[in-house]
């Protein structure tokens, strides 16, 4: 095992094969780790090394926090892809550029000499690909004084019922946006919407909307965009010409935005099937302003004439999915959903909770889509050094403000909560996959924050024991210790700036941005 070869710090205490009681093993974590407290920036002798687990936009705003606050720091970005920018490149609406002009400042960070991109490296078991490098995450605890893990979620809930897992034709929406956003683990997804005219999507937040815009809108209008070439042919094939976005409560729990709702509202040749007005107050003019100008949309436009448009939608509420039927002429085939209606504890609640009636619609779809979140896994290391994970949140522990906790017990049994020491953490792995990136950047703060707040409280962290002239060496420790360069190609930012620049050239043959690789093979051989 790697942890074996540890000489100092946190890494000492996991030699052992056999792990110590989880209250003592934290106890000896802290004692070891904080032996000395950290002073504040100005006072050190060395720099201030920050390992960054993720680029996505969780990583480059707390990356420019900190860098912002505490000039000197070194930090240290790790991405299991050879591309960085996370959600930004692969979950954003290709018909979305606007919202991608975060990059802009990421670009900025990535510019300054204190930065490190290390890219196409995963940690620990981080999911990767065959051509990407790993390195443990014991080394990395070793070579810095604070670890923020900002890797964002990789799982999907799941809905747990009939024929989910058996029948083709059905797609979590986390799949199906990597898929058109050209992320490598989805190349190969290859969803068929040729089998009918009726779609199916299971849940009502803003993905969903992004979803249902893509089936519906008009393939002329996305090929300008940096939509992948693949999902231009296939949707240029799609038959959908009908789309239900169905939830289990009504319009005011619904967690789709104004904007979102809007834009497909407004697609051309594109109509909508009113809402139930009942779950609607009769009094809108009394709701918060947010709501208030949601209900004000829907009911606009269930009012509107119907049209003969070829393409409709609906938001279909009150409606909890029980199966996934087969297709009567192929056994193997989605050929329609069947759902419970629901009653609601109070329809104008933003709080309501559904209630089932035993009463059943099926509804017909040769595609259907579930778009119930996203979920975060925890690394394998974490049961190892005792860092907890909540499984049911799917997050890291922590005291709301990015300070990774553990559960401690004084003598007298009675519980308390404790920071680990160097390590913290940002985005969708701190609060769950909700937001946008607005409110990414807000969180990330958030944590970098509380992680000066600790510098300058000179508050213990990661590896301050040891040489204090020396310090930590970070990256340079890490490759040192692992011989990672030997085993696989570390990606630059320079080296990124090469993929970037062939991925504009291709895109110009074809009127777009870019032309996006959809494979880390073909992202690595533009660097030789």
């Amino acid at each position: 095992m790697y942890l074996s070869r540890a000489k100092t710090g946190i890494s000492s205490l996991c030699t052992s094969i056999s792990r110590p009681r989880q209250s003592s093993f934290v106890s000896q974590v802290r004692r070891t780790v904080t032996s000395t407290a950290i002073p504040p920036q100005n006072e050190l002798n060395s720099p201030f090394r920050v390992a960054v687990i993720g680029s996505g936009p969780a990583g480059f705003y707390i990356t420019y926090r900190l860098m912002s606050k505490v000039p000197g720091a070194k930090v240290d970005m790790y991405e299991a892809l050879p591309v960085p920018f996370g959600l930004v490149r692969f979950g954003v609406a290709p018909d979305h550029p606007e919202v991608k002009n975060c990059r802009e400042k990421f670009e900025q960070v990535a510019a300054s000499p204190d930065f490190t991109f290390v890219g196409n490296v995963s940690v620990g078991d981080q999911p990767g690909h065959p051509e990407a490098g790993r390195v443990p995450l014991g080394s990395i605890l070793r070579h810095y004084n604070a670890v923020v893990f900002a890797y964002g979620s990789s799982k999907d809930k799941t809905l747990g019922i009939p024929g989910e897992s058996s029948l083709k034709g059905i797609y979590s929406a986390r799949e199906f946006v990597g898929w058109y956003n050209g992320l490598p683990e989805h190349a190969d997804l290859a969803p068929d919407l040729s089998q009918g005219d009726e779609a199916v999507i299971i849940g009502q937040g803003n993905v969903a909307l992004d979803v249902a815009r893509m089936l519906l809108e008009d393939v002329d209008v996305l090929r300008k965009s940096d939509i992948t070439a693949h999902a231009l042919e296939t949707l240029s094939k799609s038959t959908i010409k009908r789309v239900h976005v169905v939830g289990r409560r009504g319009p005011m729990q619904a967690a789709f935005t104004i904007k979102e709702v809007r834009e497909l509202m407004k697609l051309p040749s594109v109509s909508f099937h009113p809402v139930d007005e009942s779950l609607v107050p009769s009094d809108i003019k009394t709701l918060p302003r947010a709501s208030k100008r949601l209900m004000e949309i829907l009911l606009k436009y269930s009012n509107q004439p119907s049209s003969s448009c070829s393409k409709s939608w609906s938001l279909d509420f009150c409606l909890s999915p029980k199966s996934f039927l087969p297709d009567p002429s192929s056994a193997s085939q989605l050929g329609s959903t069947e759902f419970e209606r629901t009653s609601l504890s109070d329809p104008f609640s933003p709080n309501a909770y559904a209630l089932g009636t035993n009463s059943h619609i099926t509804i017909p779809s040769s595609i259907a889509f579930r778009s119930i979140g996203y979920k975060s896994t925890p690394l394998g290391e974490f049961a190892d050094i005792g860092v907890p994970f909540d499984e049911r949140r799917g997050v890291i522990s922590n005291d709301g403000h990015g300070r990774v906790w553990h559960e401690e017990r004084t003598q007298d049994a009675a519980r308390t909560y404790g920071h680990f020491p160097g390590l913290y953490c940002a985005g969708w792995v701190k609060r769950g996959p909700t937001g946008v990136i607005a409110s990414t950047m807000e969180d990330a703060f958030n944590t970098a924050d509380a992680l000066v707040e600790d510098l300058k409280g000179r508050v213990a962290f990661l590896n301050r024991h040891g040489d204090k002239e020396k310090g930590v060496a970070g990256w340079e420790g890490v490759r040192a210790e692992t011989g990672l360069e030997k085993k696989a190609r570390v990606v630059r930012w320079e080296d990124w700036l090469k993929i970037d620049a062939a991925e504009r050239e291709r895109g110009k043959g074809e009127g777009k941005e870019r032309e996006k690789f959809t494979r880390t093979a073909d992202m690595l051989a533009v660097l030789g």
